[in-house]
């Protein structure tokens, strides 16, 4: 990744592409839309930015996860969404 990218991001880009990196169903493609980096950029930047076994728990998580690329998914369009999941407008904590 040349030095002149990762100095683009700030600290909290730099987390955020993180977060979405561990996210199983964030697909790469969404990262390069919003921070415009590939994938192989997105390896070296969570290559340097993790530890070593916080890297290697990442990598065996991503490799061969067809979530993680769009091309790959079984469904269609959108995401998950759970039958049983309430709609935003009425979305309440219920204690039951």
């Amino acid at each position: 990744m040349p030095a002149s990218l990762t100095g683009s991001l700030g600290p909290e880009q730099v987390d955020r592409v993180i977060e979405m990196a561990w996210e199983d169903r964030t697909p790469f493609e969404a990262i390069f839309a919003q921070f415009q980096l590939t994938e192989a950029e997105v390896i070296v930047l969570m290559r340097r930015q993790l530890s070593p076994g916080a890297w290697r728990r990442w990598r065996a998580r991503v490799q061969g996860r067809a979530t993680k690329h769009l091309a790959k998914r079984d469904f269609a369009l959108g995401r998950h969404k759970c039958a049983r999941q309430r709609a935003v407008s009425h979305n309440k904590i219920s204690k039951r």
